[in-house]
């Protein structure tokens, strides 16, 4: 996959957002009639383009009967021991930015709370956080 696009109200606020989780510009641009760039992290690309004139985006962690994107998935396994400390380093990060850069920056929104999922035959610790326009984002670690 070369990347997965993301429309944002405010590209300045994502931008600081996904800095906040490791990503890192690589390319500023236009795409016509709005700014946009690319930014690198995680082992893949995201596209972030702002919308001049944005509507709420509908909730797809929340709605049952929404179909379309739902979320991007970051896997933690090589990354932490412990998805919950994990977690509460980044709340604190956030919490740090949102002091110090209170326009950039919003307290971390937790949409689930660390819980093990089955899925195949494999076990992982899996939570998911909403990103500075509420798109849901899902962190996994597996266990085994």
């Amino acid at each position: 996959m070369h990347h997965a696009s993301i429309r944002t109200a405010n590209i300045h606020r994502a931008i600081a957002f996904y800095e906040g989780l490791g990503f890192a510009v690589r390319d500023r641009f236009t795409t016509g009639y709005t700014l946009a760039c690319w930014m690198e992290g995680w082992g893949g690309r995201i596209e972030l383009i702002e919308i001049p004139n944005p509507k709420p985006a509908p909730d797809a962690f929340r709605d049952e009967n929404y179909t379309g994107y739902y979320h991007l998935s970051f896997d933690l396994s090589d990354r932490t021991e412990n998805l919950s400390a994990w977690l509460e380093d980044l709340k604190a990060q956030f919490d740090r930015c949102c002091r110090d850069r209170p326009d950039e920056f919003s307290p971390l929104k937790v949409l689930l709370p660390p819980q093990q999922q089955q899925i195949g035959d494999r076990v992982y610790e899996v939570t998911f956080i909403a990103d500075a326009d509420g798109l849901p984002l899902e962190f996994l670690r597996c266990l085994g």
